[in-house]
C-alpha cells in the first residue's frame, strides 16, 4: 500500500501548488518539500525499489521538466526503467540525456551509451543501436563488450543463421498466470517454477539484486497435489514464512535442492549497509518426505548477492550469478567446487574466458552434455537479455559463445533456460509481448543434431606425399576455432560437423600454406571426402631441391668422359622443370662434378660442360623458365661424393660414377 501512497501525495501537492505546475519560481517552503520527495525517491532507487522511485521522478518531471531535467535526474529515471525492463521509457530518458548532455564526457559516462544501445535493440532500432555502441566502443576499447561489438558487427546475420535449431512448441503445462512466472527447473515428471501469483505483486525486480520478496516456488506434475495444476512447493515452513524463494536446481537423485532466497539469519531478515536485503543461495535436503533447509552456504554474504544456482553434470561444481565485484548493478557468472561430503569451502571464482562481459550475465544452466546456457546483455543480441550457449570445461568455454537466435530470443528479456538433452525439449521465461503476464514460461524443441561426417587425406601438392600430423581445424564464419584434430600415420582425418553451422575446414602444417574448404549451412547430408593438397610456403637457399620433391634424387649422373644427358636422368630433370614452373620465384643452381680420373684442368672444363648441358636441357623443354633463373658451376674433382676414389686409387666404374654428377640446389626463392 505504501508504494502507492507516496506518488499520490506528491501529485496532490503538485496540483495544490499551481506555481509548480507552471514552472514559476518555487517558494522556499515548496522547494524544500520537493527536494525532500526527491531525496526519498533517491533512497528508493538505492534500495532498488525502482517502481516507487519511477513514480516520484515522473511526477516531478511532468510538472517541472525544465527545472529538474538534469543529467542526474535523467540517469536515475532511465536506470529505474532499465532495471525494471521497461526499455521504451528507459530509451526515452537515455536519449534525452545523451542528446542534451552527451558532449560533457565527465557527466555522461560510457555506461549510459551501452544501456541506451541495449534499449534501442529492444525497440528494433538496430542501426541506431550500433551507432551508439560505436561511441561506447570508442571510449572503452578494452572493455569486453566493446571487443564483442567490434568482432561481431554482423551479429544479426549470425543470429539469423541460428534459425531452425530451436522452435517454440505448445506449452504442455498450465504454469502461466497474469502475474510473473519464471525460472523453471526439472523435478520428477514436472517442473518447479517461481511466481508472484499469490501476492498479486507486479513489482518487476527479477533482474536486479533485491530481496525478490514477491516470489514463491510452485510445482506442477510433481505429485498428486500438483497434477495438471500449479501448487505451492512443500519447502520448510519454518523457513518460508520469512524467506521468499526463487530459481532452484535439484540433484539427480532428487534428495537435494539449491534455491535462491533473501538474506535470513537467526529468524530475522538481514539488510546490508545500504538497507538492501541481498539474495542468497540455500541448500535443502529431503528428509522424511519434507524439504528441510540445512545450509546457508559459505558463498553467501551480507554485502553482495548470489543467486540462480546451477549444477555441473557430475554435481561437483555449483554455478551461480553474483554481483560480488560490483554490488551496485551488474552480475557475472561464478563457480565453486562442491566437496565430496557436500560442503563448500573454496572461494568462488568468476568463469574464465569471454563469458563475463561487465554487463549482465545471469541465470546459468548446465545441461547433461556439459553445455552452459546463460542470459546476457553484454554479448551481441536482439535486445534486453538474450540466451547464449557454450560448451564449458574447467570453467572455461570450449566452443564459441553462440546466441540461440529466434524464436527463443526476442527483442525483450529472455532468460532461465533449461533443456532435457535426451528429449531435446525444454523451457525458458520471457517478458515478450503476447504472454499472459509480465513474465511467462515458454516451451521449445531443439532440432536433432544434423551431423555430417567429413574425411580426407592431406598431401604435399607436388610430391603427393602424405603429411602426417597435419592440423585440421574447423573454423566458424567469425573465424573462431571450434574444433581441432590431426592427421594420422596415413595422413588421414575424420570430422563430424554440425550442418546448422557455417564451417570452414582448414588443413595446415609447418612449412606449407594452409588450405581450406567452405561448407555452407544446410540440411543433413551424406558423408563427404575432402582431400587437401598443400603447397610449400618457403624453402631456403642452399637446400637440396629434394626438400620440395622428396622422390627426386639429389643428383643426375653422367657416363665416363661424357656431358650428354642420360636417359635415366631425363625424368628427374622433368620434375625439376615442373617445380620451377610451379614456383616462378624459385631459382636453381646446378653444381656439376667429375670423378678423379684424368687431369684436373680437363675435369674442371668437363664439369662446366655437364652443368651447361643440364641448363640447356631445361631451357629446351620449358618456355616458362627464363635463363636468369638458372645458375651453373663446375667443380671438377674438387668435391668428391665418394671420397674413397681419389687420384691414384683404383675403383670400379660404379664407384667412380658416384662422383660424375650434377646437383640441383635451391637458391633465390622468395
Amino acid at each position: 500500500m505504501i508504494k502507492k501512497i507516496l506518488p499520490v501525495l506528491l501529485l496532490s501537492i503538485l496540483m495544490l501548488n499551481p506555481s509548480w505546475a507552471q514552472e514559476e519560481p518555487l517558494s522556499a517552503r515548496d522547494s524544500a518539500r520537493l527536494k525532500r520527495y526527491l531525496k526519498k525517491a533517491d533512497r528508493k532507487f538505492r534500495d532498488i525499489s525502482y517502481s516507487m522511485s519511477i513514480d516520484i521522478y515522473e511526477a516531478v518531471l511532468e510538472k517541472n521538466q525544465n527545472k529538474f531535467m538534469t543529467p542526474n535526474m535523467l540517469k536515475l529515471v532511465g536506470d529505474s526503467y532499465y532495471f525494471n525492463a521497461t526499455y521504451q521509457k528507459a530509451a526515452r530518458n537515455y536519449g534525452m540525456l545523451i542528446d542534451n548532455f552527451g558532449s560533457q564526457k565527465e557527466v555522461v559516462g560510457p555506461e549510459y551509451y551501452f544501456k541506451y544501445a541495449q534499449c534501442l535493440k529492444s525497440l528494433g532500432d538496430y542501426a541506431k543501436s550500433d551507432e551508439i555502441m560505436q561511441v561506447f566502443a570508442d571510449r572503452l576499447k578494452d572493455d569486453n563488450r566493446a571487443r564483442n561489438f567490434e568482432k561481431g558487427r554482423d551479429y544479426l546475420k549470425a543470429i539469423a543463421d541460428a534459425k531452425g535449431r530451436y522452435s517454440l512448441r505448445e506449452l504442455d503445462l498450465d504454469v502461466n498466470s497474469e502475474y510473473s512466472d519464471l525460472s523453471p527447473s526439472f523435478y520428477k515428471e514436472g517442473l518447479i517454477f517461481s511466481s508472484d501469483r499469490d501476492t498479486g505483486n507486479l513489482a518487476r525486480y527479477r533482474h536486479t539484486w533485491n530481496a525478490m520478496d514477491f516470489l514463491d516456488l510452485y510445482k506442477i506434475n510433481v505429485d498428486s497435489a500438483s497434477q495438471n495444476r500449479p501448487a505451492k512447493f512443500d519447502l520448510d515452513p519454518e523457513f518460508t514464512t520469512r524467506v521468499h524463494e526463487s530459481s532452484s536446481v535439484f540433484t539427480q537423485d532428487g534428495q537435494t535442492m539449491y534455491f535462491t532466497g533473501n538474506n535470513y539469519k537467526g529468524g530475522k531478515i538481514i539488510k546490508d549497509k545500504q538497507g538492501i536485503v541481498r539474495l542468497k543461495i540455500y541448500r535443502a535436503q529431503l528428509q522424511d518426505g519434507k524439504w528441510i533447509v540445512t545450509d546457508n552456504l559459505s558463498i553467501n554474504s551480507d554485502d553482495y548477492s548470489v543467486a540462480h544456482p546451477a549444477l555441473s553434470p557430475d554435481e561437483r561444481t555449483l554455478y551461480f550469478a553474483s554481483d560480488l565485484h560490483n554490488p551496485s548493478v551488474e552480475s557475472n557468472l561464478y563457480s565453486v567446487p562442491i566437496n565430496a561430503d557436500g560442503s563448500i569451502t573454496d572461494t568462488p571464482e568468476p568463469l574464465k574466458g569471454t563469458i563475463n562481459t561487465g554487463a549482465r550475465e545471469t541465470f546459468p544452466y548446465v545441461s547433461s552434455e556439459g553445455v552452459l546456457y546463460f542470459s546476457s546483455d553484454g554479448h551481441p543480441g536482439l535486445g534486453g537479455l538474450d540466451i547464449f550457449s557454450t560448451v564449458i570445461e574447467q570453467d572455461r568455454p570450449q566452443s564459441p559463445i553462440e546466441n540461440l537466435g529466434e524464436p527463443v530470443n526476442s527483442k525483450m528479456d529472455d532468460f532461465s533456460f533449461i533443456i532435457d538433452d535426451e528429449k531435446l525439449q525444454g523451457y525458458f521465461a520471457s517478458n515478450r509481448e503476447g504472454g499472459m503476464g509480465y513474465d511467462d514460461i515458454y516451451a521449445f524443441s531443439k532440432a536433432a543434431e544434423c551431423m555430417q561426417t567429413v574425411t580426407g587425406t592431406v598431401r604435399d601438392k607436388i610430391s603427393n606425399e602424405v603429411l602426417i600430423g597435419a592440423t585440421i581445424k574447423v573454423i566458424n564464419e567469425n573465424n573462431e576455432e571450434i574444433f581441432t584434430t590431426f592427421t594420422d600415420e596415413n595422413g588421414q582425418y575424420s570430422l563430424d560437423l554440425d550442418r546448422f553451422q557455417l564451417n570452414f575446414v582448414r588443413a595446415q602444417t609447418e612449412g606449407y600454406t594452409p588450405a581450406e574448404e567452405f561448407l555452407e549451412k544446410g540440411n543433413c547430408r551424406p558423408p563427404r571426402i575432402i582431400d587437401f593438397y598443400l603447397e610449400r610456403d618457403e624453402v631456403t637457399c642452399g637446400d637440396d631441391l629434394s626438400v620440395l620433391i622428396p622422390e627426386l634424387r639429389s643428383t643426375i649422373y653422367f657416363d665416363f668422359d661424357k656431358d650428354i644427358i642420360r636417359d635415366d636422368a631425363r625424368p628427374q630433370i622433368e620434375l625439376v622443370i615442373a617445380i620451377m614452373e610451379k614456383y616462378p620465384s624459385l631459382n636453381i643452381k646446378l653444381k656439376a662434378h667429375t670423378d678423379a680420373q684424368g687431369p684436373d684442368a680437363y675435369n674442371l672444363d668437363l664439369s662446366k660442360r655437364r652443368a651447361q648441358a643440364t641448363v640447356d636441357y631445361i631451357l629446351a623443354n620449358s618456355d616458362k623458365i627464363s635463363p636468369d633463373r638458372l645458375e651453373s658451376e663446375g667443380y671438377g674433382e674438387t668435391d668428391l661424393a665418394n671420397k674413397d676414389c681419389p687420384n691414384g686409387v683404383w675403383c670400379p666404374d660404379k664407384e667412380h660414377e658416384k662422383n660424375r654428377r650434377t646437383e640441383f640446389i635451391i637458391c633465390g626463392e622468395e
